[in-house]
């Protein structure tokens, strides 16, 4: 019954930006710590950052400074702002649930140069 679900990716040139979304059903994202990762092709899954029950973010070395993570509770989502984009963040991003590891389904963000 916990389903998160990503949106927001697409095509962007470099030195651009997104928002992506993830909405979460099934639990409250208050009182739930969520992480976005990412995974680019050959690679494994890394942690871009998270966000905790209290608010508090931490970013991955490689994007601080450019992505930021924030929530609105009224509609239940996190969001990931990228900004300043770079052909090596081109990946599918994911938001998982950290308490349970549950992941949604990922969105592909593809940064030209």
């Amino acid at each position: 019954q916990v389903q998160l679900v990503e949106a927001g990716g697409g095509l962007v040139q470099a030195g651009g930006s997104l928002r992506l979304s993830c909405v979460a059903s099934g639990c409250t994202i208050r009182v739930t710590g969520i992480g976005w990762y990412r995974q680019a092709p050959g690679k494994q899954r890394e942690l871009v950052g998270v966000i905790t029950t209290d608010g508090s973010t931490n970013y991955a070395d490689s994007v601080k400074g450019r992505f930021t993570i924030s929530r609105d509770n009224a509609k239940n989502t996190v969001y990931l702002q990228m900004n300043s984009l770079k052909s090596e963040d081109t990946a599918v991003y994911y938001c998982n649930i950290l308490k349970t590891g549950q992941w949604g389904q990922g969105t592909q963000v593809t940064v030209s140069s």
